[in-house]
């Protein structure tokens, strides 16, 4: 099962994008990924909301969430119309901070607007106009794509008839905050970042997006599943060194390495600052919202999730819950932290179709 990448211009000089907190983008180009075939009533449609590092090859070969997209998986491509794109804000085809600044033709670098959940979903719900989509059959997404369809069902109630948010956050912690600007600080302290221009100098911040990478994968997985694949293994045997020596130290570098290839250091400092100010439920009314136009929320964590621990999912829930809108919250046994949504812990997958097919 195989897609080609689409793009699509979703706003215009004439039709500009206004972002929540006033700023406007004249030129907003999105790419985005289809499998299977949509019915003629347009009624199959499960979109894709991706997390914070992803982009829009969800499914095939390569995919980021091959093991749940497919033909006779939870998300049967031979019953759904799948659709994934890359996020507003993001370095995988759509506008983003190193996208060219239609003023000036350089790429924006820090003059690209802050960004809020609700202007990446605003982005989602112009694909879906562009694809001629009134009602999705259900919208999912982890971690930061759990917020996105979180907003959207607050946003547009009458547009989600499932929503499956995992692993995710209506607010982040001190915590969570704290890491993310530890990250941030290392990309930006980092001599080649040159105020966000480096491209302009033929040059990558990539050291300090590979301490910010490191440190934040870190915190996709468990201590369990770590001393489970690593323990205390040294690369060879001898007397103690600087440098890699531990099998988890090699581990992280070549998690950094591999990262370092497909993303962009401007898009990790804007979209983990869309986190940061995430917090949907301050306004009163939106839990009621979300659920007013007949959303069905399924709502899943996973029990060594340390970075959004599983009262984050239940504070989503109950949120919903107690304004009347339908949710349900699981909560799963799995090794492998925050990173089990993107896995198969069991049940997981069982859960997620049971829940499309009702």
């Amino acid at each position: 099962m195989s897609s080609t990448p689409e793009r699509v211009v979703l706003a215009t000089e004439d039709d500009p994008l206004t972002l929540e907190h006033g700023r406007r983008l004249d030129h907003v180009e999105a790419t985005y990924e289809t499998w299977g075939e949509l019915a003629p009533a347009r009624d199959n449609v499960v979109f894709i909301a991706h997390a914070l590092t992803g982009d829009a090859h969800a499914a095939g070969p390569g995919g980021w969430w091959e093991n749940l997209i497919g033909p006779g998986r939870a998300i049967d491509t031979d019953r759904f119309h799948v659709v994934c794109p890359n996020l507003l804000g993001g370095c995988r085809g759509t506008t983003g901070p190193s996208s060219p600044d239609p003023a000036t033709g350089a790429p924006y670098g820090l003059d690209f607007p802050l960004l809020t959940v609700r202007d990446l979903v605003a982005v989602h719900r112009r694909l879906l106009r562009h694809l001629g989509v009134d009602r999705l059959h259900a919208a999912i997404g982890g971690s930061l794509g759990g917020m996105q369809v979180l907003q959207w069902a607050i946003d547009d109630p009458a547009a989600i008839e499932r929503a499956v948010v995992v692993a995710a956050s209506s607010r982040l912690s001190a915590q969570n905050i704290a890491f993310s600007a530890v990250a941030r600080d290392a990309i930006l302290r980092d001599p080649d970042f040159h105020d966000g221009r480096y491209a302009e100098r033929g040059v990558r911040p990539d050291r300090g997006l590979a301490v910010a990478r490191r440190m934040a994968h870190i915190t996709y997985v468990s201590e369990e599943s770590l001393e489970a694949k690593f323990g205390r293994e040294r690369l060879a045997d001898g007397p103690p060194r600087h440098g890699t020596d531990f099998q988890v130290e090699a581990y992280l570098d070549h998690q950094a390495s591999v990262f370092l290839e497909r993303f962009d250091a401007l898009s990790y400092l804007y979209l983990t600052r869309v986190m940061d100010y995430f917090d949907p439920f301050a306004d009163p009314a939106a839990a009621a919202r979300a659920g007013s136009g007949g959303t069905r929320f399924l709502v899943v964590s996973f029990d060594t999730d340390w970075r959004f621990p599983t009262a984050h999912s239940r504070r989503i829930h109950e949120h919903l819950a107690a304004a009347g809108t339908p949710s349900e919250h699981v909560e799963l046994r799995s090794p492998w932290g925050h990173d089990s949504f993107l896995l198969q812990p069991a049940g997981y997958h069982d859960l997620v179709g049971a829940f499309l097919s009702r």
